[in-house]
């Protein structure tokens, strides 16, 4: 399975989902596949598109895992987006792009003012080269979209350094430092899953190579660390709807696909800190081509995502085990 670094991870782990009026064909070949097919993962056959979409609605938090920098991929975010505002929804974006330093930025940007704001400071506010990279011009449809309809637009990332300092002191050392209790992160619990720890450390060994133990402890620790904090970021959003009693939701998540694979990483810390009180679902973004059908067959039988999305292969190819 592809996968990020210190966001790639693989297990077995379902959350609690709402019962689906989607219908659910006998399973068909995977030659019938094709670009813009969705895939429900237990029956391994495509849905109808719009029964599925209206399905997305009934669920308090929906999980999108991308490619990075791939555009078909911030394509399908936006038909998602814009198949809920137009049944007068109004879902919360939460973006894993933005580190939690760049909050205010993000605020100010999607405001209905916006277009006064300069590109460049927004960039340089949101620390955008700092926490995330790239070409901003491939995430800014969704920033786009959310001022256009007033949308709510949440950083789910604990900014860079800060996982950073993980990685070199590893949990332990990091607690001791300032940034902890800076950012709110002294009174989390950072739970250390056996079935989690057995995947990203078996991935990180394959993606970087010759490492020392230590090493890999501390990049497993902050691979735990930042999904754990993604989940926080979640939850707190969840928990002020729900007590503005506001009309916003569902919340759309939208990571890189390691951070919802298998359920696990994102979706299961979020589950375990709200416990039954809210249905989530997964969709895994994933390109298509057709010599990555036994991979895309494999990947159903294992329990990928509750859903696949076959796109369009994206501008810089297919995507690569460890990025």
């Amino acid at each position: 399975m592809w996968c990020c670094l210190l966001g790639g991870l693989c297990f077995p782990q379902a959350c609690r989902s709402v019962e689906s009026s989607v219908n659910e064909p006998s399973p068909v070949h995977s030659a019938d596949w094709k670009e813009w097919d969705v895939l429900n993962v237990r029956t391994r056959a495509p849905v109808k598109l719009d029964e599925w979409l209206e399905s997305l609605s009934r669920y308090d938090i929906v999980y999108i895992g991308e490619e990075h920098h791939n555009q078909f991929h911030i394509e399908a975010a936006l038909k998602i987006l814009q198949f809920l505002v137009d049944r007068n929804f109004r879902p919360v974006l939460a973006l894993e792009m933005f580190g939690w330093d760049g909050q205010a930025a993000l605020d100010r940007y999607v405001a209905p003012d916006a277009s006064e704001v300069n590109r460049q400071e927004f960039l340089t506010d949101s620390h955008w080269i700092q926490n995330w990279g790239g070409s901003f011009d491939d995430y800014a449809p969704l920033l786009d979209f959310a001022r256009a309809h007033r949308l709510m637009v949440r950083a789910m990332n604990p900014p860079k350094p800060f996982i950073r300092g993980v990685v070199k002191k590893g949990l332990a050392g990091a607690r001791t430092e300032p940034e902890w209790n800076h950012w709110g992160m002294a009174t989390e619990t950072i739970v250390d899953d056996p079935l989690y720890r057995e995947r990203i450390l078996d991935q990180l060994r394959q993606c970087h190579g010759g490492g020392a133990p230590e090493d890999y402890q501390t990049m497993y620790e902050a691979s735990m660390v930042r999904d754990e904090a993604m989940a926080k970021t979640l939850v707190a959003t969840w928990n002020a709807l729900r007590v503005e009693g506001t009309s916003y939701g569902p919340i759309v998540s939208y990571t890189g696909g390691g951070h919802v694979q298998y359920n696990l990483p994102i979706p299961k810390r979020v589950a375990r800190r709200l416990s039954d009180e809210l249905a989530q679902t997964t969709v895994y973004l994933t390109s298509f081509e057709p010599t990555r059908q036994a991979e895309i067959r494999q990947s159903m039988e294992d329990g990928l995502a509750d859903y696949l999305w076959l796109t369009p292969m994206g501008k810089h190819g297919p995507p690569r085990r460890c990025r």
